[in-house]
């Protein structure tokens, strides 16, 4: 992840529900070297994955509805973090906030049952 992991990474994930959000966090754990069982925090907002090269934050805005509850919920700490965060449901997420560290947007697109087209964007280092 060189000089972009340094300072932080947010990786921005959007897709209709079982797209396979949650299987892309568990594959970024894995590849970390985090020997955690990757669970979607629908519930819980957040969860953290220790024990990789980096912290994993996982973030889950579903039941999010607006950006004042992100603000009181003290998601927008994430924004800068300590290894790699990525948020499920990112389009909920404050268009100014995107200018804070270096982001990504994955995308993933149902194409089958068993397909996945899956779209990057990267928004500078």
């Amino acid at each position: 992840m060189g000089r972009a992991a340094e300072r932080g990474l947010v990786i921005a994930l959007t897709g209709e529900l079982g797209a396979g959000k949650t299987r892309f966090v568990a594959g970024l754990a894995r590849g970390l070297g985090s020997p955690a069982r990757v669970h979607s925090p629908t519930f819980a907002l957040v969860n953290e994955y220790g024990g990789g090269r980096l912290p994993l934050f996982h973030l889950d805005l579903y039941r999010i509805e607006s950006p004042g509850q992100i603000l009181s919920a003290g998601l927008d700490e994430f924004w800068q973090p300590e290894g790699v965060t990525v948020v499920e449901w990112a389009e909920r997420i404050p268009t100014d906030a995107v200018r804070t560290t270096h982001w990504v947007r994955v995308k993933i697109e149902i194409i089958a049952e068993t397909g996945r087209k899956v779209f990057y964007d990267d928004f500078g280092a």
